[in-house]
């Protein structure tokens, strides 16, 4: 029989635990974040440190297109400056 194991949601590292133990004392310096989907539907995600959970984080985060960012520095003191 396989015992129950907590998987890291980034980098796939596996922690093992037996039937009856704590979580709180099984994922000691592991992180979790719980996210609302929903009236009474939250999902957990285990990571196994910062840097983990910072490269999850990144790849759900939206980001900024590079050129409307380089649109702010051409129009510092050109044409295009509003000041």
């Amino acid at each position: 029989m396989r015992q129950p194991t907590f998987i890291c949601h980034s980098c796939g590292k596996r922690l093992e635990y037996a039937t009856g133990e704590r979580p709180c004392e099984v994922l000691s310096r592991w992180l979790t974040v719980s996210q609302w989907k929903g009236l009474g539907a939250v999902e957990h995600y285990n990571f196994c440190s910062f840097t983990c959970l910072k490269r999850w984080a990144d790849t759900h985060v939206p980001q900024v297109p590079e050129a409307f960012l380089k649109a702010f520095e051409e129009g510092k003191g050109g044409k295009n400056a509003y000041l």
